[in-house]
């Protein structure tokens, strides 16, 4: 037969992802007016999300289409509760991701999240993560896990987002898209899949740009992606995962300060214009090879191995002005790296019976990860590569191991304890020895063991309710580490991990397969808080800020109005404030006070939507109406400035004919239809003070697929 989705239990990196190689379990089909029964592997075994006694989202295959040209996670994951990710229309930097508040503090990347790719790490083994690499075009579902359960996934506080390839056709299917948008956005692509017994492959190629809407934000992107997959026994499956990135052009057009921003005038400011003239921007390529192994040893039995390898190389200019790049201890204005990495890991979970539907499952693992990478800096000299100021060999290597247990203690109750022990060890060779600047040769060892326990309780056969207690702990990544406070050279050694504990208690509730309703609070408290302390010219350096505490409730709610209107509604509130204060930046008394907000970090985030897909409607048509609520985000941590809040609102349609092996969909979505002008990001504690970064002003994309099935 041909192959699809395993139903045995599947290797995770950690203990709590039973399943995170991608096989997506397909979701039952829905019938009209009824919520598909959406499948995750948020926990060891592949169960409906209703079921997981955590708070996980699941984003399906559709809602990735309808979201937009499919370049940018942001318009998937709007619609999450808990987590808040930012584009900032800014490709050299990358979208801003934070969940639960972790991961706010980024100038660049991701940090605080772990990001799986079909199992295999988009975060590096330091803890930084990209998502440019990802392809959404062949996406088929993206899951958010958050609350103490992440924390079994180690190096990462706020949470875990995995994403996985969408399932292979049943037959030789091939499809070619082409998308339109204002700015001179254009995305072409195409996806080939097919399955045969016993094997599945999937393709998928596209290549993007963007004029960009501000000045000096030109972006382009080639993006490949291909999954194969076999049944080679009755007992075990392989996966290989493979994903390249090529983005030789994405310009930084910086950040803005209050009086540009708010005047709509920043193309005339004199100190903006020479910044710009450094031609601050970003080339990076990347590949990555993974293979997934999972194997039945007997009907109670699974065993599970991954294994990958990447390389990564980037090129970075920074606005450093030329005057400062002039001292011996100045490490330039332009950052390149050739970095390879890689890491293994193996689990074995074991089932036992123990009568009346009930079962003790036991879970134990371990994974080991590295990178290497050689790392220069040189003078910028109006964009221009001068002098090397920089240069040194970087690792890093981690050690991690796990355990769980979940027992039902009856039919209703399961009580589920687990631990991760992790060990992080950075190392730096400097071999740029100077007058003026000495060998900055250099160590960082941390470790953490780190303890969760839930307890789930099913009520009634639609209502479930859970409460977690755990604890997380967060190292600084390697970028984070890289630069002292005053210029000073060497690794950041004062620098500690952040480590936090997390509660939470949630219930779900279904009502005949046409509603759903999670809920879930949380209070995360958090020691040796990571925050920047000085951030100019896309340089930052950080520091620890003492204690930190998180409060908050996330709601989400989808249901059938009537059997051709669905609504959708998603509400996250949380107060994240510093409880100690802290020095911020040069001085000598404390500048950020006890009940200060943590900047980047919104108190609410709003998004509801309404879809009317009405049965035998002509052309297939489907239309959806979007509203996007973000609150004030302060932009730096003595919260003497912030954004307004914004209320945003979309509109899309899309249409699907069908004839014979054929398939032809369109869609057209117009975003920010009001026009607002609003700040869509901030960099915290710019020390520029140039802290905002505009949203798109309105939008529109319009985009047609053709998809030929071989039948």
């Amino acid at each position: 037969m041909p192959i699809r989705t395993r139903t045995t239990l599947s290797f995770s990196v950690l203990a709590m992802a039973c399943s995170a190689q991608a096989q997506s379990t397909p979701a039952a089909p829905a019938s009209v007016g009824q919520l598909d029964t959406i499948v995750i592997t948020g926990q060891r075994t592949r169960e409906p999300s209703f079921d997981v006694p955590a708070a996980i989202s699941a984003v399906t295959r559709d809602t990735i289409e309808n979201g937009g040209p499919q370049v940018n996670l942001s318009e998937a994951l709007n619609r999450v509760p808990g987590i808040s990710i930012l584009n900032r229309n800014n490709y050299s930097q990358d979208l801003q991701m934070s969940i639960r508040g972790f991961g706010a503090r980024s100038t660049f990347g991701i940090r605080g999240v772990k990001v799986l790719v079909d199992g295999i790490p988009a975060t590096m083994p330091d803890g930084q993560g990209q998502v440019s690499n990802i392809s959404l075009s062949s996406v088929g579902r993206i899951e958010v896990l958050r609350g103490p359960f992440a924390q079994l996934y180690g190096n990462a506080a706020g949470g875990v987002v995995q994403v996985f390839t969408e399932d292979d056709a049943l037959v030789p299917t091939a499809s070619v898209s082409a998308t339109l948008g204002r700015f001179g956005m254009w995305k072409v692509g195409t996806k080939l899949s097919t399955s045969t017994p016993g094997y599945g492959l999937t393709i998928d190629a596209s290549e993007f740009r963007t004029d960009g809407f501000r000045e000096h934000s030109e972006a382009r992107r080639r993006q490949f992606n291909a999954r194969w997959q076999s049944q080679l026994t009755d007992s075990t499956h392989v996966s290989v995962v493979l994903n390249a990135l090529d983005q030789p052009v994405s310009q930084d057009p910086l950040g803005l300060n209050a009086a540009q921003f708010r005047s709509h005038k920043a193309g005339t400011n004199p100190f903006y214009l020479a910044a710009l003239a450094q031609d601050p921007r970003k080339d990076v390529h990347q590949e990555q090879l993974g293979t997934v192994i999972d194997h039945r040893l007997n009907e109670n039995t699974d065993l599970s191995g991954r294994l990958y390898i990447g390389s990564r190389k980037l090129d970075s200019a920074l606005s450093v002005p030329i005057s400062a790049q002039g001292s011996p201890t100045s490490s330039g204005g332009i950052v390149a790296f050739d970095r390879t990495y890689g890491g293994g890991a193996g689990q074995i979970a074991h089932r036992v019976p123990l009568g009346e539907g009930r079962q003790l499952k036991l879970t134990a693992g371990v994974e080991v990860e590295a990178f290497s990478e050689d790392r220069q800096g040189y003078v910028n000299t109006l964009g221009e590569r001068g002098e090397i100021k920089r240069d040194e060999k970087n690792k890093v290597h981690t050690e991690d191991f796990y355990a769980q247990a979940a027992y039902d203690i009856t039919s209703q109750w399961t009580v589920t304890a687990g631990a991760r022990h992790s060990k992080v060890k950075f190392k730096s060779k400097d071999h740029y020895i100077a007058a003026g600047n000495p060998d900055d040769s250099g160590k960082l060892d941390f470790s953490a063991t780190n303890p969760v326990l839930g307890v789930a309780w099913k009520v009634t056969p639609t209502l479930n309710a859970y409460a977690n207690i755990g604890r997380g702990f967060e190292t600084p990544t390697f970028n984070e580490l890289s630069y002292r406070p005053g210029g000073q050279t060497g690794l950041n050694t004062d620098l500690s991990a952040s480590r936090s504990r997390h509660a939470e208690i949630g219930a779900k509730w279904k009502y005949a397969s046409r509603q759903r309703l999670d809920v879930a609070l949380f209070d995360i408290r958090t020691k040796d808080e990571l925050v920047v302390d000085t951030n100019t010219g896309g340089r930052s350096t950080f520091k620890n800020a003492g204690h930190t505490s998180r409060r908050g409730i996330e709601l989400s709610h989808v249901g059938y109005i009537t059997d051709a209107l669905r609504s959708t509604v998603s509400l996250s509130a949380m107060r994240a404030r510093f409880d100690d204060p802290f020095i911020s930046g040069a001085g000598a008394t404390p500048n950020v006070f006890s009940g200060n907000h943590l900047p980047g970090t919104p108190e609410r985030n709003l998004f509801a939507e309404l879809v009317w897909s009405p049965a035998n409607a002509w052309a297939g048509f489907s239309g959806g109406a979007e509203v996007v609520h973000t609150a004030k985000l302060y932009v730096n941590d003595t919260n003497t400035d912030a954004t307004s809040s914004s209320t945003v609102f979309n509109l899309r349609a899309s249409f699907k004919q069908k004839f014979g092996g054929w398939e032809f969909s369109e869609m057209i979505r117009v975003d920010n239809v009001t026009d607002r002008y609003y700040a869509g990001s901030v960099i915290v504690n710019e020390g520029n003070s140039r802290f905002f970064e505009r949203a798109l002003p309105r939008n529109w994309t319009a985009g047609i697929t053709a998809k030929y099935a071989l039948e």
